[in-house]
């Protein structure tokens, strides 16, 4: 049983989250605690759709830190994820030693002593000066600590995850003509994953695990009411009982949150009062989107409208 001091510091971060318009059960707040506490990562796993990105946005508003976010996809590199040099750079600097070369060579008395001036400039080449950061070494390096996501761990390549393994285990880099690079103060870390690939067990054991699946229907009705102002009682309650039945359907893609948001949005503008068979029928696109799911739900939708409607 939880203390009383970490129940309110669980319902504290629940309550933040609230304000920044992230609506989270207290097991979505209780694993963003203890990541704190922990110092741990989170694999945040789920249907798309489900608050899973949010999270991270929500986290990093509710603490004031910066928001670092890598997009993973089939062959991300490390060029890409941790930093590369700025060759540009490192070409104008070649041009202003070899515009240079007399005065630097000045002085100097034979082949070997010359070679060692010119040795003394090779560091400066690959000095943090010529560092291009990417997202992972940004988020080892913000003051104050910041918000790592990485998002949809999924889409990246075995070679890339096990590249991670270092920065979640120890929070530091290590680059070859610098050094080991740690964080002054260690990142919040938040792995999202689709499930379109397993994720390893190195880096699953790392990782806080948080599974977010779609919300129940109350839940559901007061993310809309938060993100969606303005929508009446009434049509809140029938849209949300609308999309809960229409994810029991065999279809490809059931409708996530984000287009139940989308859906009440469309439906304040289209000033709507209550549902009905032409208006679920035009505008069912934005919950739906095979053109089969559509089809395979047209006969069924007259009673799901009126089982919404005597559902309100």
């Amino acid at each position: 049983m939880k203390s009383d001091a970490v129940q309110a510091d669980i319902e504290l971060i629940r309550e933040g989250f609230e304000v920044s318009g992230y609506v989270a059960n207290t097991h979505i707040a209780t694993a963003v605690f203890l990541a704190q506490a922990l110092d741990k990562p989170i694999l945040v796993e789920g249907p798309p759709g489900v608050g899973k990105t949010e999270l991270a946005k929500a986290t990093a508003a509710y603490l004031g830190r910066e928001l670092i976010r890598l997009q993973c996809y089939e062959g991300l590199d490390e060029a890409k994820a941790l930093y590369e040099w700025k060759y540009g750079k490192q070409l104008l600097y070649t041009q202003v030693l070899k515009d240079k070369l007399a005065d630097l060579l000045d002085g100097t008395h034979g082949l070997d002593e010359a070679m060692e001036r010119l040795h003394s400039f090779d560091d400066t080449f690959f000095s943090p000066e010529f560092l291009e950061p990417r997202p992972l070494l940004k988020a080892l390096q913000v003051p104050g600590g910041g918000v790592l996501l990485v998002d949809e761990v999924d889409k990246s390549d075995h070679e890339f995850e096990a590249f991670l393994l270092e920065i979640l285990s120890d929070f530091q880099v290590s680059i070859p003509e610098i050094g080991t690079i740690k964080a002054d103060v260690k990142p919040i870390v938040f792995l999202t994953s689709n499930n379109t690939r397993e994720v390893g067990d190195a880096l699953k054991r790392r990782c806080l695990h948080l599974y977010i699946s779609f919300p129940d229907q109350a839940l559901e009705m007061r993310i809309i009411e938060k993100r969606v102002p303005g929508v009446d009682a009434s049509l809140l309650r029938q849209l949300v009982t609308f999309v809960q039945e229409l994810r029991t359907k065999t279809i490809k893609k059931l409708p996530a949150v984000s287009e139940t948001i989308d859906w009440a949005r469309a439906l304040l503008l289209l000033h709507t009062q209550d549902l009905d068979e032409e208006m679920v029928r035009n505008t069912l696109n934005l919950l739906l989107k095979f053109e089969d799911d559509i089809e395979s739900v047209e006969n069924e939708i007259p009673g799901m409208v009126r089982r919404a409607r005597e559902g309100s």
